[in-house]
């Protein structure tokens, strides 16, 4: 068999990648909740037990549009907490429990040091009851992510490492890697993944779908045109005389 007969051979199995497609390999993922997003993602959807990196201008900006769909399906099967390592603000409540998030079941870790902010996010992940790790790691070195990518495969958990903008020329372990701008609605840049680049970056809703159904309807409640219905001249308000019960 020649080379070449032997190497379009073995393009036709399906665990072999070609660089100009999306990755078919069969890996466990889970939905972004936001269909536009899943469509461009191998496998449909946030790959469990790998780094996804997400890099933005500002911190906390967007996260929880991004990932709070995900996350609250993955709560809601069962498979535990979720740990938030050095987040830059403390989470609001009654804003993650109307997108689905039991905010008793998010974990909040602060460190004051690198290495301690590395040790916490590693040691979560290595926790059996943690389903989830969310960590703002800005200075961050590369063998640093790949160590966290490593403990993410053996656990088969969901990892989230945000970091800025200025991080986006340093090379990443992570299997998918995001840029977030845009302020009312999301611009999702794919930067990295298992398949071609994109050229055009994605436009998210910025508002969860709860909140931006109800926005609409009171829109829509405002614009609709006010109708007014005047009485006839005999029974006028004005035209009455008032009479009081004594």
């Amino acid at each position: 068999m020649t080379a070449s007969a032997s190497s379009a051979q073995a393009l036709q199995f399906p665990h072999v990648w070609r660089g100009r497609e999306l990755a078919q390999a069969q890996e466990k993922t889970l939905s972004t909740g936001h269909d536009l997003l899943d469509a461009q993602l191998p496998g449909k959807g946030w790959p469990v037990g790998n780094l996804v990196e997400v890099l933005q201008q500002e911190a906390q900006h967007h996260v929880w549009q991004l990932v709070g769909p995900g996350l609250s399906s993955c709560m809601a099967q069962g498979a535990g907490p979720a740990v938030l390592v050095n987040a830059p603000y403390q989470p609001f409540g009654p804003s993650l429990r109307a997108q689905g998030i039991i905010p008793e079941q998010l974990l909040c870790v602060q460190a004051d040091k690198v290495s301690s902010t590395l040790w916490s996010a590693e040691q979560a992940l290595r926790c059996a009851d943690v389903s989830a790790v969310l960590a703002w790691l800005p200075q961050a070195r590369s063998e640093d992510l790949r160590r966290l990518q490593l403990c993410a495969q053996a656990g088969e958990k969901l990892l989230f490492v945000f970091r800025p903008l200025i991080c986006r020329e340093q090379s990443t372990p992570a299997r998918l890697r995001l840029q977030v701008d845009g302020i009312e609605r999301m611009e999702v840049q794919i930067l990295k993944r298992r398949g071609p680049p994109l050229l055009q970056p994605l436009e998210l809703h910025a508002r969860p779908r709860r909140l931006a159904a109800l926005l609409n309807a009171r829109k829509s409640h405002r614009e609709l045109p006010l109708s007014i219905e005047f009485p006839s001249s005999e029974s006028h308000v004005l035209d009455r005389t008032p009479s009081f019960a004594g």
